[in-house]
């Protein structure tokens, strides 16, 4: 099965896609390909791969065929185009935005990010020359306020951690496509199963493959998607796609390789030059994970609705946040966006506070106390003292983390068994 091959359905995409018997032992199962290089035919064969005039193999810094299952994969169930793999969603997001991006770049970025994305954007992205400002998405003012002559693309979650906002991604990229900039989303939490923000007019996709596509909390990864639709020559704003690459003997990347350019240009550059390259064992293991992807997110999504009307009528609870809920105010955007279910990541502010949310993590049994989303345990954080704790009370607030809050990634367990230890929990805070 190739990425053309999209007429079947997801659940036998995660399956299949991308990945054929070994044709020398005819194993059915992807092997890891534990090596670092590979063998050239002769000279020409080598310099041919060098010059990107071959596809083939060369070092797993760059390219590695367990490591291309993932990655045709991933693209076929984003129906991207193309996608590039690395160690880790932080990796993925630094290797995608350092081929949009030059010295005294911008990004438009929603303020309801992930607590290390927001780091990432507002403090080490800065020490690069790019500048980032962090804006409602849902705002379309606010975000066309803060688009100028050098922003050069718009990043949100669809589905956000871990506020849960939903980001009504139709109008954002209208107006992207009104600038001649692209629309890059963060699906790690939706997943494919429930969005495919490429349909949505998304242009570039990335995924932590460490959570839901993994599932199993054992392996870190990052993934890129190209849409393989935006036009890099439109606007004259990204000649790092359009002009000749010095690295390559002139060769410009979205001339060459058309609508695969820029996925390209970040493995052949950015992955090549900085080096967060994705070990084959943990391609193996994220491979396997996509396998059951579909399963697993309908129970994840299953088991956190029961949860969530558990919470949101708990005395010891002053609020819940999960757009499965019809008290949502992003319920209806949910219903847009997000199908076969809402998510299994959610939030909830317990009464008492701070240390109220302290205690309720530590007498937590089955749930997990851990800085992880996606697994098939289920998880809970106390946000504010964890992922969030380098941001001021405002970001916090602004980000969905205030210090009442615990999040929460249910798992694939008996409801019943994470709602009677959820209430025990709560009865200790």
């Amino acid at each position: 099965m190739s990425s053309d091959d999209n007429d079947y359905g997801l659940e036998t995409r995660a399956v299949h896609a991308g990945a054929r018997s070994d044709a020398t032992t005819g194993a059915r199962a992807t092997p890891i390909y534990q090596t670092t290089s590979y063998v050239f035919d002769d000279i020409n064969h080598a310099a041919s791969l060098f010059n990107l005039q071959t596809f083939g193999y060369i070092y797993s810094r760059l390219t590695n065929p367990t490591v291309a299952v993932l990655e045709e994969r991933i693209a076929n169930l984003e129906d991207g185009r193309a996608a590039v793999a690395c160690a880790s969603g932080h990796a993925a997001q630094f290797i995608a935005f350092f081929t949009l991006l030059e010295p005294g770049d911008h990004v438009v970025a929603s303020k309801f990010l992930y607590g290390g994305s927001v780091t990432q954007f507002t403090k080490s992205f800065a020490k690069l020359g790019w500048q980032a400002d962090l804006v409602d998405p849902n705002d379309i003012s606010a975000v066309e306020e803060k688009i100028g002559p050098t922003t050069k693309a718009i990043f949100v979650e669809a589905l956000a951690n871990p506020g849960g906002v939903i980001v009504d991604l139709e109008p954002l990229a209208e107006l992207a496509r009104s600038h001649a900039i692209p629309v890059v989303v963060d699906n790690t939490l939706a997943t494919p199963w429930l969005c495919q923000p490429i349909h949505w007019g998304a242009d570039i996709v990335i995924h932590s493959a460490t959570k839901f596509i993994g599932g199993h909390g054992n392996s870190m990864g990052g993934v890129v998607v190209e849409s393989g639709k935006f036009d890099w020559f439109a606007s004259g704003k990204f000649p790092g796609m359009t002009e000749p690459e010095p690295a390559y003997h002139g060769l410009a990347f979205a001339e060459t390789f058309g609508d695969f350019g820029f996925t390209m240009k970040t493995r052949a550059v950015a992955l090549r030059d900085f080096g967060p390259a994705l070990s084959p064992a943990n391609a193996f293991n994220l491979i396997t994970g996509c396998e059951t992807l579909p399963l697993r997110m309908q129970r994840h999504c299953d088991n956190a609705m029961e949860i969530s009307h558990f919470l949101e009528s708990h005395p010891k609870v002053d609020w819940v946040s999960y757009a499965g809920l019809e008290s949502s105010p992003y319920h209806k955007l949910a219903n847009k966006y997000l199908k076969n279910g809402f998510g299994s990541v959610f939030t909830f502010g317990v009464k008492g506070g701070f240390e109220a949310g302290c205690k309720m993590v530590e007498a937590s049994n089955l749930f997990s106390h851990l800085a992880n989303i996606g697994d098939t345990r289920s998880l809970i954080l106390h946000p504010a003292s964890t992922t969030h704790r380098q941001l001021t009370p405002e970001q916090r607030a602004a980000a969905g983390a205030s210090d009442d809050t615990i999040r929460v990634s249910i798992g694939i367990e008996t409801a019943s068994d994470l709602i009677r230890d959820l209430d025990q929990a709560l009865a200790k805070a």
